[in-house]
């Protein structure tokens, strides 16, 4: 696709002040032009195959087909559109997901006007599109070594961790953390669980041996 050639697009979101807001920015500027409106998954992938649009903005969490499943669907056929992903959640829950099933892109709502248009410019050439939030998530989630279960430890969980390999009692950290003991036990419970181990003690042998306490 050459820079000055028209984009068309496929908007794909639940809310319908979201589709409209959106229709009306990109049909207001040149070099785009809204081909449908999808409010979710299930109706996305009908619509793709209809419409055969160069960009697909995805949203994520919607009722009646998430994002997430509508994007691995299209890669699974072969779709020809791009997707970049345009939602108001940048959790590792929901980040990496959309990633790893085949987004081109992963934008933040709240993405200025121009960085939105530049996006989806950028993805209709193949470009990977990533807001700076998110893309420090996934360097971090690349950088931060896995349990067995194949998920990483969140900041926080490794915050706990660290102050588990030091002595300090689930009281003590939540003091220095400012959660409570209950918050901090459901940490440990998690973290547990990504290392695969059973108690404070092995988690913390399995903190060195995977490098996450040095």
């Amino acid at each position: 696709m050459t820079d000055d050639a028209v984009i068309s697009l496929l908007i794909v979101d639940d809310h319908p002040v979201v589709r409209d807001g959106l229709r009306g920015m990109f049909d207001s500027a040149p070099g785009f032009r809204v081909l449908g409106e999808a409010e979710n998954g299930v109706e996305a992938l009908a619509r793709a195959a209809a419409l055969d649009p160069d960009v697909i903005l995805m949203d994520l969490r919607m009722p009646g087909g998430s994002g997430v499943d509508a994007i691995r669907e299209l890669a699974r056929r072969g779709a020809r559109a791009k997707i970049l992903v345009l939602t108001t959640y940048d959790t590792d829950s929901d980040t990496l997901p959309a990633i790893e099933a085949g987004a081109t892109g992963y934008l933040l709502k709240d993405a200025p006007r121009d960085e939105l248009f530049t996006a989806v410019r950028a993805a209709a050439q193949g470009r990977t599109v990533l807001s700076p939030a998110v893309a420090t998530r996934l360097v971090s989630a690349v950088r931060t070594p896995r349990g067995p279960g194949g998920e990483p430890l969140s900041a926080r969980e490794r915050e706990v961790l660290v102050l588990v390999a030091r002595g300090t009692s689930n009281k003590e950290i939540a003091r220095e953390l400012f959660i409570s003991e209950a918050t901090v036990k459901t940490h440990l419970t998690h973290l547990y669980a990504k290392l695969g181990v059973n108690d404070r003690a092995a988690a913390v042998a399995a903190g060195y041996d995977r490098g996450i306490l040095g």
